[in-house]
Formats: structure tokens, C-alpha cells, sequence
């Protein structure tokens, strides 16, 4: 299992941006295999991990056109910067 950690300084977040947030999301579940994206902004810092099962799907998600779409509109307007990891998940464990 793979995550993704996205770190944004986010920008101009407009209603474009919601929907394609929502497009993004869909596309990563139905395309790509992500397992779970959970997403946290507090002030004008905000945090995405995803889920993946490899890291070919990841590769993938992060080459489709729509996605590369979305990363130069968040690059032009919606963010002032982010970082992205990539990190193998070695051990998972939970409470419930």
C-alpha cells in the first residue's frame, strides 16, 4: 500500500475549483484504484492523502490528461505552492 501526501498553501479556491476537485476524486476511485482520499484545509493550509494500491496507479493518475488539466489550473490560480510524497506504507494498524 502507498499514500500520497499533498501539501498546499492554497490561492483563489473558486466554485471551479470544487467541481473539479469532485471530477478528481471520482477519477482517482474509478480509474486509478484509490482506496481512500481524505482532505483537510484549515486557514490557508491544506493536506490530501490518498490511498493506493501501487505505485503504477499512482504513476497513472498522476500522467492522465485531466489530472495534468487540474495541476496547471491549481498551479495557475488556486495555489500559491504544494509539495507532494510518495511513501510505501511499511506497517498499518487501527483502534475501533
Amino acid at each position: 500500500m502507498f499514500a500520497v501526501i499533498f501539501k498546499a498553501i492554497t490561492g483563489n479556491q473558486d466554485p471551479q475549483y470544487s467541481q473539479t476537485v469532485g471530477v478528481m476524486r471520482e477519477l482517482a476511485f474509478s480509474k486509478y484504484n484509490c482506496q481512500d482520499f481524505i482532505a483537510v484545509t484549515e486557514g490557508e493550509q491544506e493536506i490530501a492523502i490518498s490511498y493506493w494500491l501501487s505505485e503504477t496507479d499512482i504513476q497513472n493518475w498522476h500522467k492522465d490528461s485531466q489530472h495534468a488539466v487540474a495541476q496547471k489550473l491549481g498551479q495557475g490560480k488556486w495555489y500559491k505552492s504544494y509539495s507532494v510524497e510518495v511513501v510505501e506504507i511499511k506497517r498499518s494498524y487501527r483502534f475501533e
